[in-house]
């Protein structure tokens, strides 16, 4: 088996003893009454204080589930304000009839700034790549249908090859400067056999035996409860300010920003091609992007639209696809801990990397449905830093590890193995950056849906519980898990925040 990840660190570092500037300021000035005290010589009130100073300490500094109490305090209230101004429900304008444009998208949440453009002809291809321009973020993008034959089979030597294209796609990423974010979307479902059941319809003999047939049934019948279908999507996306200079060179608006973006899918289309081992890449016109966005609000709705898409190739007469007006669900509600989109619901949850990196393919189980009619679905978000950027955030994270280590030092504090771990890891990757390698920001993604008359509680359980089995830590996302939605299921390349707040 091969590891990745054992030289990640964390993608931020505190700026004294692992705490941030505002958790600094806020342990400080909760303290000043104590100081007060302490300068009038009233030691009764100050050991009054004392005990109400650590109090604030573990209120501000000790995470429960990934946040400080004070951040669980003003998600509730950002989150019970959102209720009462209607922020956190949705209703379609096809739901209400009032589509105006069928090209226009209707989405809810954070994706209500995306716009999807009919792109100019890309050299070589008969369709014409569907164009995301999120208005919101500022971005551009493009997504793609990939066939990847999997690493199951894979041998040590495969994976390090597929491992170092990665690496040379996120290098080429970071040389050019252009690219902001690459997303690797990944969903399974237990497989409707639609497909299945219109190829044997056109291949099965008449000519067949009794028993044949028979044993062909009852094998379909088995395999029907326990196959599952796998998609996968790629989304380049880049930023407005760094391709407007270069879009205005190539004929301006939306074809100059084509142009120069369909010059990056090319180059990633042939490194996912090359060393990274997928065998098909389409980037996906506005009609399959549509399919595509639709099934992930409405996972019971493929079925029909696979099937509608057959019968579209002998019948033209018959419609396929739906148009990108009716893409997102009719009506979403976002509770604290749970995403209603139509008659589905969804838990999502991000994975934290372990500290000592994880095998290629470890995730592979948390995406395996429990149970027919659940789909599972996994976004893995890659976000190039620039070299500038990289060696400033990198010298930051040394000189704290440094100032660390020497309070420890002088304190008589033993220094501990994952403390020695982690200094040596930021040295490093100060090593690598000054060979020439690039630093990624990596996060991640992961969501279940399940019919919303379903315990969908439960099932969030069963995902935390796959993703520990995977020797991964989950992190639920209460709070955001619409935004949280949008980014594991939906392949629009919204990501996740670049920032957290403190």
């Amino acid at each position: 088996m091969t590891a990745y990840g054992a030289s990640a660190t964390r993608d931020r570092h505190g700026w004294f003893l692992g705490l941030t500037g505002p958790q600094v300021f806020l342990v400080l000035g909760a303290a000043f009454p104590c100081w007060l005290a302490m300068a009038a010589g009233q030691w009764g009130t100050l050991l009054v204080l004392g005990p109400m100073w650590l109090l604030a300490v573990v209120l501000i500094c000790v995470p429960v589930r990934g946040w400080s109490t004070a951040q669980w305090i003003g998600v509730l209230v950002r989150h019970a304000i959102g209720r009462i101004a209607g922020w956190t429900s949705f209703q379609s304008k096809a739901a209400a009839g009032e589509i105006e444009d069928p090209g226009e998208a209707d989405l809810p949440g954070v994706l209500a700034g995306i716009e999807i453009h009919d792109g100019p002809p890309m050299t070589g291809r008969v369709s014409r790549p569907a164009i995301i321009q999120n208005h919101t973020t500022r971005t551009w993008g493009a997504t793609a249908r990939i066939v990847h034959p999997g690493i199951g089979m894979a041998d040590d030597e495969d994976r390090n090859r597929m491992g170092a294209g990665l690496a040379e796609l996120f290098e080429a990423a970071t040389a050019s400067n252009q690219v902001d974010l690459v997303a690797i979307c990944v969903r399974t479902v237990p497989d409707d056999g639609t497909e299945r059941a219109d190829w044997v319809r056109h291949h099965a003999r008449q000519t067949e035996p009794e028993i044949s047939a028979r044993i062909h049934g009852q094998l379909d019948a088995a395999i029907h409860t326990a196959a599952v279908r796998t998609e996968a999507f790629v989304t380049v996306v880049v930023r407005e300010e760094t391709i407007a200079k270069d879009a205005r060179r190539a004929g301006r608006g939306l074809r100059g920003r084509a142009r120069i973006l369909y010059g990056i899918l090319g180059e990633v289309e042939s490194r996912l091609t090359g060393a990274i081992g997928c065998t098909q890449v389409d980037w996906m016109d506005s009609s399959a992007l549509a399919i595509a966005i639709r099934t992930g609000f409405e996972p019971g709705d493929a079925p029909a639209l696979a099937d509608s898409k057959i019968h579209h190739e002998y019948d033209e007469a018959i419609a396929a696809g739906v148009p990108v007006a009716a893409v997102g669900p009719t009506n979403a509600a976002t509770a604290m801990r749970t995403y209603r989109h139509g008659e589905w619901e969804s838990i999502a949850t991000t994975v934290l990397l372990p500290r000592k990196g994880a095998f290629m393919g470890a995730l592979a189980r948390a995406l395996v449905p429990s149970q027919v009619g659940e789909r599972r679905a996994l976004t893995v978000f890659y976000r190039p830093i620039g070299q500038v950027v990289a060696d400033r955030t990198t010298g930051r994270a040394e000189m704290s590890a440094t100032m660390a280590a020497e309070v420890r030092r002088k304190v008589g504090r033993v220094e501990r193995a994952r403390e020695r771990r982690a200094v040596e890891q930021i040295h490093e990757t100060d090593e690598k950056l000054d060979r020439g390698r690039s630093l990624v920001r990596v996060s991640s993604a992961l969501a279940i849906t399940v019919p919303a008359t379903w315990n969908a509680q439960d099932y969030g359980r069963r995902l935390d519980a796959s993703v520990r089995l995977c020797g991964f830590t989950p992190l639920p996302l209460d709070g955001a898990h619409d935004a949280a939605f949008a980014a594991a299921v939906v392949p629009l390349g919204t990501g996740l925040p670049k920032k957290r707040r403190s």
